[in-house]
């Protein structure tokens, strides 16, 4: 049950704001907190998100018990002044009962920018026994020509109606494009602000 008893206005007490923090790679909602001036400007010194515990009536800067800190990326107001936007990279599980978020939203959710992260660790990293290292070291000529074949194979799934099949083969065209998007020093970042210049 919601414990709509708990959110009286009155008792947020003075000068506090809600902050929501969402992960910066799947822009996952993680969880809610709430910050007075202190507690911004302490997430702002050390990179660490800070809040004012309610409860404790003090400060906490999540992660210092568990060490699943959030550093901070990104921060923005909404446009009131009056609610914080926070985007962070977690280093653990964000909700203490060891989940990535507070919010019972599907782990699925943003997953394919949380893949991307992995194929540029891949790429960093260049880990033995990795496809994603082989293809790689293969260069761009071959995972280009994987792309091309994932492709194919999503055509022929399309047109023979089988949709399991062609959720597969897209999956792999997927993959296989993000690797290639790597390679050439490319993110789907990239890729969403050239969608939206062409939507304005």
């Amino acid at each position: 049950m919601i414990k709509f008893e708990e959110f009286d206005l009155k008792k947020l007490g003075d000068g506090l704001v809600p902050a929501i923090i969402q992960d910066a790679c799947t822009l996952k909602v993680l969880m809610l907190g709430y910050m007075n001036k202190e507690a911004y400007e302490k997430t702002i010194e050390t990179g660490k998100v800070t809040f004012f515990s309610r409860s404790r009536q003090c400060l906490w800067t999540k992660g210092e018990t568990s060490g699943n800190f959030l550093t901070v990326k990104e921060i923005y107001k909404d446009c009131d002044n009056d609610t914080i936007l926070i985007k962070a990279t977690p280093s653990g599980p964000t909700c203490h009962r060891g989940t990535l978020s507070c919010f019972d939203t599907p782990d699925e959710e943003g997953f394919i920018r949380k893949l991307q992260e992995v194929i540029q660790e891949r790429h960093q990293q260049m880990p033995e026994n990795s496809y994603t290292t082989k293809l790689f070291i293969k260069g761009v000529k071959k995972i280009a020509q994987k792309v091309g074949e994932e492709a194919v194979e999503s055509i022929v799934e399309a047109v023979d109606g089988n949709r399991s099949r062609f959720i597969y083969e897209a999956s792999d065209m997927i993959y296989h494009l993000l690797v290639l998007m790597e390679q050439m020093g490319c993110s789907i970042e990239d890729m969403e602000k050239e969608l939206a210049l062409r939507h304005k």
